[in-house]
């Protein structure tokens, strides 16, 4: 059949998937010239299971901004309209899966090499300065769409197909030229573009295979086309029994097609493995985290190595073998235990970061929740900073960081968790803790601050902290909110500053102060 006829087949089948109702219209709403932000997020916020997951992933490592995302309006705002509608479509699709019959195709396997190829896409297009990476995360993940349309549209044909090159071991485009006259690049893009997709997502569906094919002068899409492509070459070395030969392949081209260097590309190697397990988790995917890179490749060249050795030195080679992976992966764990550790370590004062902090408070109030009990939370605030910087440096400054939250860490309980907030700000959360005893500690934290004395360069300096505290049982209140209870600690401790500083307020719920 011709491409005409084909695409009409695909385009009338009961079968084509079809967008959910806010994904198409978003993409309508993103191409109008007139629509604003508030547009956006009043569409975004009428599905709420939606919205949830797009703030779930908007507060992650996934971006990793300090300050947590409350609502789908800011979410927008601060993210962009680019990367909204990726997150959108990324969840949309991501819910697709077989039709109605029962299929060859791996519509799981489909969806996790996907996944793992939109992680691959965002990591590779990071490294390239100035690019613009809000939607390579969709790209990567809709780059191989047209086989998933294939598989539900022609699910017969397509598998057949699909048997024919596992056993033929023939090659997938040339299979379905062959077989539909077409390859799933092309319908995939056409698809796409009934459906309304702007260039930067529907190109990279057509040329992912061959960057060289887009005659285009929009950069922003080449780089997107070019990393895309790389995307699937890298994910050949996880997935694939040829990974020698596509870790080859990968390094030349990504130097030829997107400048990368040596350290750019051994940087991708060691995460890329460990993001995707992320990424299945911020998308709901059950992921099993894929062995790292280095690994697969050393495994590779052991297997090369013993083609051409007798049984013995077969034997003696398996033995080192067995060891040096045993050991590099246990090194491995050990380094990414430790990448793990610094993402949610302040790297000047080492407690906890901002984003930890968010994480273990919705833990904390979880718990309380369920244990119908008690936490507290505390922010504390190093008096007249600004001025201790001014008059005796940054570098002062940064070592008065660093004792003042070894002194407040040594104070406190092992399950107590400090962090720092923002400058020199500091939260800490108190498990299971009343008002009496929070108050209690954020009061000795006060005096072993006041009483210390902090020595830089041979010289002693005083410095004193102002505390505020808020302290509740979140399963009493009606609509409890995390951003709330941490709002009256601010506002508690507001007052503390107002009213002079080196001392302890307490946030009441009937907007009464208490002093300690």
């Amino acid at each position: 059949m011709d491409r005409q006829e084909l695409l009409q087949k695909v385009l009338s089948s009961d079968e084509l998937p079809t967008l959910p109702t806010v994904a198409s219209k978003l993409i309508t709403l993103t191409t109008r010239e007139d629509t604003t932000l508030s547009d956006i997020a009043d569409l975004v916020s009428q599905d709420i299971a939606l919205s949830s997951k797009i703030l779930k992933v908007s507060n992650s490592a996934f971006y990793s901004f300090a300050q947590e995302i409350g609502s789908i309006k800011q979410a927008v705002s601060i993210l962009g309209t680019n990367a909204v509608r990726s997150l959108v479509l990324s969840f949309s699709f991501l819910t697709i899966r077989s039709g109605r019959k029962k299929s060859v195709f791996n519509f799981e396997k489909f969806w996790e090499r996907s996944l793992a190829s939109a992680v691959a896409s965002k990591l590779i297009l990071e490294k390239v300065k100035g690019a613009d990476t809000d939607e390579i995360f969709i790209s990567g993940l809709l780059q191989n769409l047209g086989e998933l349309i294939f598989a539900r549209t022609f699910h017969k044909e397509y598998d057949e197909l699909l048997v024919n090159i596992e056993e033929n071991q023939h090659d997938l485009i040339s299979a379905e030229e062959t077989v539909f006259g077409e390859t799933h690049c092309y319908i995939g893009y056409q698809v796409a573009k009934t459906w309304g997709f702007p260039d930067i997502l529907a190109l990279p569906i057509l040329f992912h295979h061959d960057p060289s094919y887009y005659d285009g002068s929009n950069k922003h899409i080449l780089n997107t086309i070019k990393a895309v492509h790389l995307s699937d070459l890298l994910i050949n070395i996880i997935y694939s029994d040829k990974p020698d030969q596509y870790h080859k392949q990968f390094s030349k081209e990504a130097k030829k097609l997107l400048g990368l260097q040596p350290e750019d590309i051994d940087d991708i190697f060691a995460g890329v493995h460990h993001q995707v397990k992320k990424a299945g988790d911020y998308f709901g995917l059950k992921i099993k985290e894929p062995r790292p890179i280095q690994e697969i490749l050393q495994e590779a060249n052991i297997r090369l190595s013993l083609l051409n050795l007798d049984y013995d030195q077969m034997n003696k080679e398996l033995i080192d073998a067995k060891i040096a992976l045993e050991n590099l992966t246990k090194e491995l764990r050990e380094k990414n235990k430790i990448l793990d550790n610094l993402a949610n370590i302040d790297g000047l004062t080492e407690v906890y970061n901002h984003r930890y902090m968010q994480h273990t408070l919705d833990q904390e109030i979880s718990r309380a929740m369920r244990n119908d009990g008690m936490i507290g939370f505390i922010l504390c605030d190093i008096d007249h900073f600004k001025k201790f910087n001014d008059s005796y440096g940054h570098q002062a400054g940064d070592t008065i960081l660093k004792e003042f939250c070894t002194i407040l860490q040594s104070n406190l309980r092992k399950y107590d968790t400090l962090a720092r907030y923002g400058g020199e700000e500091f939260a800490i959360i108190l498990p299971e803790t009343n008002e009496e005893d929070a108050l209690a500690v954020a009061e000795k934290l006060r005096q072993v601050i006041d009483s210390a004395e902090f020595e830089e360069s041979h010289e002693r300096h005083h410095v004193t902290a102002s505390f505020g505290v808020s302290v509740c049982k979140p399963s009493i209140v009606d609509d409890f909110s995390k951003n709330s209870f941490i709002s009256e600690a601010d506002e508690a401790l507001y007052l503390a500053k107002k009213e002079g500083r080196n001392c302890v307020r307490l946030y009441k719920q009937k907007k009464k102060w208490y002093n300690f």
